[in-house]
């Protein structure tokens, strides 16, 4: 989700943090470049861009296993608040909660009735931006995203 996040803020949190470009290796599942082993730090985040397997944002030292593949583009070190990293697992929870495709909380109706029965969704706060629609992660997360958005 922190991909998709940063994407969504526009926020690569990489201020003043080493940039590197060019030729890379991924092999056994990591970055073979010394320059980047040697300056970055035990669960730092960094972003990999350009690659045809791993484009994303992955934290050093974790389970996750990059796929082995050389390419041309750039890796740089990100320094991502908590707070970013806590807003991005809250969002993970929301989606897991609703944000299947058959859930009712997303259901594309703004209102129904059967059986001398209705109701009406509201159109404003958690919905969408146009207020049509259902509600998603951004729409329902926006006022905690703008905190760190970038234009």
């Amino acid at each position: 989700m922190l991909s998709e996040l940063c994407k969504e803020l526009r926020n690569w949190f990489d201020r003043s943090q080493p940039h590197f470009y060019g030729a890379f290796e991924i092999k056994d599942g990591h970055i073979i470049d010394r320059d980047f082993n040697e300056v970055i730090k035990p669960n730092q985040y960094y972003c990999i861009q350009g690659s045809v397997f791993n484009d994303g944002v992955y934290k050093n030292h974790s389970d996750t296993v990059l796929t082995d593949e050389l390419f041309v583009g750039a890796v740089f070190l990100m320094a991502i608040p908590n707070e970013v990293v806590t807003l991005s697992n809250d969002i993970d929870a929301w989606i897991e909660k609703y944000g299947k495709v058959d859930s009712t909380n997303l259901s594309p109706f703004s209102s129904e009735s059967f059986g001398g029965y209705s109701y009406s969704k509201s159109s404003g706060g958690s919905g969408s931006s146009s207020g049509n629609g259902p509600a998603t992660w951004q729409s329902t997360f926006a006022s905690r995203l703008n905190k760190w958005r970038k234009i």
